[in-house]
């Protein structure tokens, strides 16, 4: 059976199949939907941790995965590291790193993250607030990243056209731009001059990754 990838805007993505339903980092969602299997959440910045919308797709038996500050905000989940993998319903989901080498926005030591997320056959790799870092060149076969090209917290689009040639998924969706920072130019410069498929979503959209 396909997953589907739906892009929520900003950097908050829906993916399933059938009934595994995974969010991440799940912001400004407008309905309560209360439907997911498994929420990710990559750090605690508020566009990306926000309880009001985790309780609005979650259910009596939805699981949280996220670094420990938020797990400790949260008072509940399961907390994850970089190079941890776990296992939920048939979902598994490594923790990979993100972070600013060089900016102050997402330290490494703060040990958030990226994920790696292998749901049927597919191995989706969900990028982070992070800028191009050397551990992206060691994540292995991936067949969809979805990867920051906003600028000034995460890659630009420069930048992540170059993380992108390490990585060499079979599709790069381009996100974390079009509110806060970033724009449809940057997702359409990224595409440009990515020597990769490129998908460029609307807010609302989804991809069949058949």
């Amino acid at each position: 059976m396909n997953v589907t990838l739906k892009w929520l805007g900003h950097a908050s993505f829906k993916i399933y199949q059938d009934e595994k339903i995974i969010y991440i980092d799940p912001w400004q969602i407008t309905n309560e939907v209360n439907d997911a299997t498994l929420v990710l959440v990559s750090h605690s910045h508020f566009d990306h941790f926000s309880p009001e919308d985790i309780e609005k797709i979650s259910t009596f038996d939805t699981k949280l995965v996220a670094p420990a500050d938020v797990i400790a905000k949260q008072k509940n989940g399961v907390t994850i590291s970089p190079g941890q993998t776990i296992e939920i319903n048939d979902i598994k989901v490594m923790g990979v790193p993100a972070y600013n080498p060089k900016k102050e926005f997402h330290p490494k030591k703060n040990k958030w993250l990226g994920f790696i997320i292998q749901i049927d056959s597919k191995k989706i790799y969900y990028a982070g607030d992070s800028d191009y870092i050397e551990e992206m060149k060691t994540l292995g076969e991936i067949d969809v990243a979805m990867i920051p090209v906003g600028g000034t917290y995460t890659m630009n689009a420069k930048e992540a056209a170059e993380a992108i040639e390490q990585i060499k998924p079979k599709l790069a969706i381009p996100y974390h731009w079009g509110q806060i920072v970033g724009s449809s130019e940057d997702a359409e410069q990224f595409a440009k001059i990515t020597d990769c498929d490129v998908n460029i979503l609307a807010p609302g959209e989804d991809t069949i990754l058949a």
